[in-house]
């Protein structure tokens, strides 16, 4: 483990980082105690986007209960939801890669750095007491497909996937017909839809807190 400097930005947008955790494979890493959310989503919203917004409701809706959030630490949703999330006092975690910009966005609190695409996917999975879903492109993509398939193999203790959006709506009826046909109900269970953003942060915290 290894401190920091203030990272990016600098000057009157100095960062909030105050750790970095350079993660090594197969190590482990539980930065934060409490629960946390992991946030899928694009890095190409901007402020001001329904969608950029719809993250920092997410953020803040979480944290107003005391959940940490993680993100990969980038600009876009990953930002919206480290922005929202800023406003109360948790940890905001972004997982950065080598293969990216080695720093994150100026309202990551905690940074999880790692060397490869494939241990960034691993720890953002890994530190998720629980996952949502927004927009996204292929990264997205793969980041909702690990999760879920990971708890539909009972890889990993069955944790909460809402969905944020109804942009994946179709990709996620196409696959729950499918597990419905191989007799899989409960991987078919799995994946919850939310009406918006407030909702999937609801369900979210419902899930993690009330049981």
């Amino acid at each position: 483990m290894e401190r920091y400097g203030s990272g990016y930005p600098s000057g009157s947008e100095a960062s909030n980082l105050q750790l970095t955790l350079v993660s090594e494979p197969g190590q482990t890493i539980s930065p934060v105690p409490g629960k946390i959310v992991t946030i899928f989503g694009s890095s190409k919203p901007v402020e001001g986007s329904p969608e950029y917004e719809d993250a920092v409701v997410i953020g803040r809706r979480l944290a107003s209960r005391g959940i940490s959030v993680c993100t990969g630490g980038y600009r876009g949703i990953m930002e919206g939801v480290s922005r929202g999330a800023s406003e109360s006092e948790v940890k905001i975690i972004g997982v950065t890669s080598a293969v990216f910009s080695p720093s994150p966005n100026r309202y990551v609190n905690v940074q999880v750095h790692t060397k490869t695409i494939f241990e960034r996917l691993q720890k953002l999975v890994e530190l998720g007491d629980g996952y949502i879903v927004l927009k996204g492109g292929t990264g997205t993509m793969v980041e909702f497909a690990m999760v879920w398939e990971l708890i539909n193999k009972e890889r990993m203790a069955k944790k909460p996937i809402v969905l944020a959006t109804g942009f994946w709506k179709p990709a996620v009826d196409l696959m729950v017909q499918e597990l419905a046909s191989e007799g899989n109900e409960s991987g078919a269970r799995c994946v919850r839809i939310a009406k918006d953003a407030a909702d999937a942060a609801d369900l979210v915290i419902k899930s993690l807190l009330n049981g």
